[in-house]
């Protein structure tokens, strides 16, 4: 493992063996110097976080594989916040309450350090002074900051070891290391959009792009107006969820919200439901995904950015912004390949309950992913149709206990005691405030908020739903840790095929690759999966499926 710390403006350092081995290198020089390395040693690269990965892809160079201390130690300690001086905190065990940069006024005395090539303090903490941006580095002071990177890098192997399977361990935090190079390569390289067959769209739903904000108040109120014919409420502001349920109590429909769903349940009620529905559509478009994002977020190179971050800070769900994570369903025509390549598109089959067969070591749910729908045989063992299974199994996932499925429910307890006893104990663990670990190593902290009386209404309905929240993280955040494997093992593989991985969402992949390895990369993508059940299931009782198709615009998918 080879550690490189870049600081723009100053230079930056390599250190290797522990940190025993370390030299400074000109600013000017450093893509060069990473390239060949690259090409000639392949090294894992230990990086701080995520921006020095970035910074060597604005000088060109692409790294293979990486010890990013950042995620690691997110993996390792819950949250977000990872910054050096809090990661070296943590792992010396040393109390939370950080020092910070002393400020100097008439009443202080500026203190000469002592040692200011040294970045650690004589009580063991990071000198804060370090982390600030205008902080004076030297050659030497890179050098020992590329040595410390070394050297937390081992202190997270050691510490990874003791919470989570040794075996797994290096593994786990070497894909979420990889994911960070993924997410670094996704922010930088884009998402393939037409922006005239993206315009087309917007236009077909908002109407042509508004000259002046009075011409877009003007189309805001004709939208309106479509809605409003239907009903004796003119003035009805549609943005107002309270006016929103006037407006349909005033026709008859009395509903306990507005969302969407509720809105389908009675959508042939009246014509105003649909209206109301469609509007709603459109007005998405308007104000989220309209003319205003596309200038802002598709470049001239017909590419779409966002930022991309390989861990929520949650249950390590991989998220974007720009969004990409939640663009709607009528945008996807736009997405189209570039001329003479294709999308190869995988999309991971019944995801969450193959994942808790896996970590629950549940042997009886394990058999029921041997088909490519699970659901059928959990149908077959509940003596219910396939729909109430289904609803069954994520109303356990999700703890929901009452509605459709909740009879089922009770079956799956029977059926599956094993299954249905580590969601229970991850709820337990999240009413009382406990912290969980996820089957890959992830802490997912579960701090009890609630207020008022212990046993009072409103204190059991937190508890209740940090319950749901718990025995969930044990399945998403599973699920996530599974996911990044199988992505970092296509970004791997796929460089053979000059492919690239463009989007990652949720369990679906979009890979953009030249015409004539469609057909490769579409079995490369299958391959990878079971290269990483391999590597991160426990054993091979769980079958994962994918559903895998070559396309050339993102909505010719079948799903």
């Amino acid at each position: 493992m080879l550690a490189l710390v870049i600081v723009p403006g100053a230079g930056a350092a390599i250190a290797f063996d522990g940190g025993r081995h370390s030299w400074p290198i000109a600013e000017g020089v450093v893509g060069d110097l990473a390239r060949r390395i690259e090409a000639e040693l392949r090294p894992r690269w230990i990086v701080w976080d995520r921006a020095t990965s970035t910074q060597l892809l604005h000088d060109g160079v692409r790294v293979s594989k990486c010890w990013d201390i950042a995620a690691v130690q997110r993996l390792l300690v819950g949250g977000w916040r990872t910054d050096p001086a809090r990661v070296w905190a943590e792992l010396h065990g040393l109390p939370a309450e950080l020092p910070v940069v002393a400020e100097v006024d008439l009443f202080t005395v500026a203190v000469d350090d002592p040692d200011p090539d040294e970045p650690v303090r004589a009580d063991g903490y990071l000198k804060p002074e370090w982390l600030e941006r205008d902080f004076a580095w030297t050659s030497a002071r890179l050098v020992r900051w590329a040595e410390l990177a070394a050297q937390t890098a081992a202190l997270q192997i050691d510490a990874l070891a003791r919470v989570v399977d040794r075996r797994r361990a290096p593994s786990i935090a070497r894909a979420e290391s990889a994911a960070e190079l993924l997410c670094a390569e996704l922010s930088n390289d884009g998402l393939p959009m037409d922006r005239e067959a993206a315009e087309d769209i917007v236009s077909s739903f908002v109407g042509p792009r508004p000259r002046t904000e009075a011409e877009a108040a003007e189309m805001r109120r004709r939208r309106d107006t479509e809605v409003l014919r239907h009903a004796s409420m003119p003035n009805c502001d549609l943005r107002n969820p309270a006016q929103v349920k006037s407006l349909l109590r005033s026709i008859g429909v009395e509903l306990p919200d507005t969302r969407a769903r509720s809105l389908e349940s009675v959508r042939d009620s009246h014509p105003l439901v649909d209206a109301l529905l469609e509007w709603r559509k459109a007005e998405r478009i308007a104000t989220t995904f309209g003319y205003a994002w596309l200038d802002e977020h598709l470049g001239g190179d017909g590419r779409l950015r966002g930022t991309w971050t390989a861990c929520d800070g949650a249950a390590g769900r991989m998220t974007a912004s720009a969004g990409l994570h939640n663009m709607p369903a009528q945008l996807r025509p736009a997405v189209i390949a570039e001329r003479d390549h294709v999308f190869v598109r995988a999309d991971l089959g019944q995801i969450e309950p193959r994942i808790l067969a896996s970590v629950s070591g549940d042997r009886a749910l394990a058999a029921a992913t041997q088909r490519d729908d699970m659901y059928a045989p959990v149908a077959e063992q509940l003596g219910v149709d396939r729909a109430t299974a289904k609803v069954a199994v994520l109303g356990a996932m999700y703890g929901q206990t009452t509605g459709h499925g909740a009879a089922a429910l009770r079956g799956l307890e029977k059926a599956y005691p094993v299954a249905m006893r580590y969601l229970d104990e991850a709820d337990r663990s999240g009413q009382v405030g406990r912290d969980v670990r996820t089957d890959g190593g992830r802490l997912v902290r579960m701090a009890f908020t609630g207020r008022g009386e212990p046993g009072d209404r409103e204190s059991r309905s937190r508890a209740a739903a940090q319950g749901r929240y718990g025995r969930n993280a044990m399945v998403q955040g599973a699920a996530a840790e599974f996911f990044k494997v199988w992505a970092v093992t296509v970004r791997s593989r796929a460089g053979a095929f000059d492919a690239r991985i463009v989007l990652c969402l949720h369990d679906e992949l979009l890979v953009h690759v030249p015409s004539r390895h469609g057909q490769q990369v579409a079995d490369l993508l299958e391959q990878c999966l079971a290269e990483a059940a391999r590597h991160w299931a426990r054993d091979e009782s769980v079958r994962f499926v994918a559903d895998v198709s070559v396309i050339e615009r993102w909505s010719d998918s079948k799903s």
